[in-house]
């Protein structure tokens, strides 16, 4: 029996031979290249064979992933497609019909269509069992009316992934059913949720008897608490793909460092660094262990799954820098100059401006903690111990009468 991880390499270096990425050269070229690869089963290699993947465990993604990125190859821009990879994607192959997963895999993976989750609502927001948004049968169709809020990419989405209360009659949980979304539908008005920055990141839909063919309801009608669950499972997971060791915004940190001559690399940097390394690495490989266990019909416990992607988001606000550990000197200051990605040099909260460090460790500048506003200021005004309270005694007015 051929090993799977080499068959893998095997048939990648076959599909770049017949798709060499130096042939790509507009954005139609890219999703031409992406949709051979979903083809070939080299999209994600734990979806079913026919749905883009070939049934394997999920770990053997990266020979796939870092033999295709060394060659030039384009990815799906996991980053831009959380809704669709991390959320739509898994639950349409969980609960979808196989009409539906050949109809929306493939787009959804390519990052050709663009998705957005349509579950918050202005009454429920933590509790999300107590949605209000009805969905009434009529004929074939769904008329689905309410309001949905804080809804990333709504703007620019092409599907929806939806919730709905379809029988008001029994608990809350259990008149719940699940749709795909044509964001194109009459009746569905997206207005952008403005901030006080100016900025629109959030959008508030409106749905006004929208309807929806009972062919894009997913699940069994009454079913979508059970599906509505597993979205918000695999949010809090991430997108289920294995990140490659030092990739991402610390491995630009790491590399920058190993350019730096020796005589520069003072021993608190040293120290900075080499924490930052070993924390992005534990997050690698717990989200390494999410994944393998969710792909093997084991999910961890809730926390243990948050824990796994809140992680990732935390690098940036949480590698502390040694006390005492000194301002770098100009040279290795210089040397670190490490740009954000896309251009956004830490919007929330810009460290050092002569020390432009990626998003994710905000350290190496005269040893202090370069993470959120909250942080910084708990760290300058530490808060003495609290100190027990004296009852005041009630004062006594006039002598007590003797007896």
């Amino acid at each position: 029996m051929t090993d799977p991880a080499q068959q893998l390499r095997a048939d990648t270096e076959a599909f770049l031979a017949a798709h060499p990425p130096a042939d790509i050269r507009t954005e139609a070229d890219r999703l031409a290249h992406l949709e051979a690869r979903f083809d070939a089963g080299l999209a994600a290699v734990h979806y079913p064979e026919g749905l883009g993947g070939r049934g394997l465990p999920r770990h053997l993604q990266t020979i796939v992933d870092e033999r295709i990125s060394a060659a030039g190859g384009p990815d799906n821009r996991p980053t831009r497609g959380v809704v669709n990879l991390g959320m739509a994607g898994p639950t349409i192959l969980a609960g979808g019909t196989q009409e539906q997963k050949e109809r929306f895999m493939r787009p959804l993976w390519t990052g050709r269509h663009v998705w957005c989750q349509l579950f918050s609502e202005p009454g429920a927001g933590s509790d999300l069992a107590g949605l209000a948004t009805k969905a009434v049968r009529d004929g074939d169709d769904w008329v689905v009316t309410g309001q949905k809020v804080w809804t990333t990419l709504a703007h620019l989405a092409d599907w929806a992934i939806l919730v709905a209360r379809t029988d008001p009659s029994v608990p809350k949980h259990r008149g719940i059913t699940y749709f795909l979304l044509d964001m194109a539908s009459p009746g569905v008005t997206v207005r952008p949720l403005r901030q006080i920055t100016g900025e629109a990141e959030f959008n508030e839909v409106y749905l006004d008897e929208v309807r929806i063919p009972d062919s894009l309801r997913l699940g069994p009608e009454g079913a979508g608490w059970k599906l509505a669950t597993l979205t918000l499972s695999n949010e809090r997971s991430g997108t289920g793909t294995e990140p490659p060791r030092e990739s991402g915004a610390p491995g630009n940190l790491f590399r920058a460092w190993r350019d730096l001559p020796q005589a520069e690399r003072e021993t608190g940097l040293r120290d900075a660094v080499t924490r930052a390394w070993i924390r992005s690495e534990a997050i690698r490989l717990t989200q390494r262990d999410v994944g393998i266990r969710m792909a093997a019909g084991d999910p961890p416990a809730g926390g243990e799954r948050a824990q796994a992607r809140e992680g990732g988001e935390q690098q940036g606000d949480r590698v502390a820098a040694p006390p005492g550990a000194g301002r770098p000197r100009a040279g290795a200051r210089r040397r670190l100059r490490v740009h954000a990605p896309h251009g956004d040099e830490l919007r929330r909260g810009r460290p050092d401006p002569h020390l432009r460090l990626p998003a994710v460790p905000r350290e190496l500048a005269g040893g202090r903690h370069l993470g959120g506003a909250a942080e910084r200021d708990r760290r300058a005004h530490p808060r003495a111990a609290p100190r027990t309270p004296h009852r005041r005694r009630r004062p006594v007015l006039g002598g007590a009468p003797m007896s």
